[in-house]
């Protein structure tokens, strides 16, 4: 069983967070979700949901994968040295880093992307662009892979990008599976991103 660190922060997109751990959640006796955050108590979404924190960053715990959602609180938190502690700490550890949406911002200023392939959410690409000018950012991509490190484009492509994850540790076979548990159409294509030309970006 691999265990896996949802970051959460004030400000966080529900959907950044909660598509892919519907996902992950489908294979239960394969992966351990926990929800982390800098502090203990309840941390609250950009739409005013609250969720509990299982573990803080002082914990010691070791996590196989990390899951790093967007939202506004991402314009925040890029400047929070704990926050840039705690991902280069448990990156350097971990045998999967995801981001959905601007969560790549965090890990461009963290320097996790550095010389590597990575995207993020359209609409705010200029924004995230500037948190790492040494990132190979890729405009046209719903997700991009680049070894360990996946990042996704906005909000529902976490989803996505999810199940490509799920792929790669498993096999299609699973993924198309969760997929159909989950009634979601599945966008298999990594390059299909119709909101890079909405937004000028291809």
């Amino acid at each position: 069983m691999r265990s896996i660190a949802a970051l959460v922060f004030p400000g966080f997109e529900t959907l950044d967070l909660f598509g892919p751990i519907e996902m992950f959640g489908m294979l239960s006796e394969e992966f351990n979700l926990s929800i982390v955050a800098e502090h203990e108590g309840e941390v609250a979404s950009t739409h005013g949901q609250r969720v509990c924190v299982d573990h803080t960053f002082s914990a010691a715990e070791h996590f196989d994968m990390l899951l790093i959602p967007g939202g506004p609180g991402t314009r925040t938190q890029v400047d929070n040295p704990a926050m840039m502690d705690w991902l280069k700490a448990k990156a350097a550890q971990a045998e999967i880093v995801m981001s959905v949406c601007t969560g790549s911002a965090l890990l461009a200023k963290a320097g996790l992307l550095d010389g590597r392939r990575a995207t993020s959410n359209k609409m705010s690409f200029a924004w995230v662009k500037e948190q790492g000018r040494d990132v190979d950012w890729i405009d046209k991509a719903r997700w991009v892979e680049d070894g360990r490190l996946f990042t996704s484009s906005g909000v529902s492509a976490g989803m996505d990008m999810s199940l490509a994850v799920i792929e790669h540790l498993a096999d299609k076979d699973t993924a198309h599976q969760v997929a159909r548990y989950t009634e979601y159409t599945w966008h298999e294509d990594a390059a299909r991103d119709p909101f890079a030309e909405l937004y000028g970006l291809a």
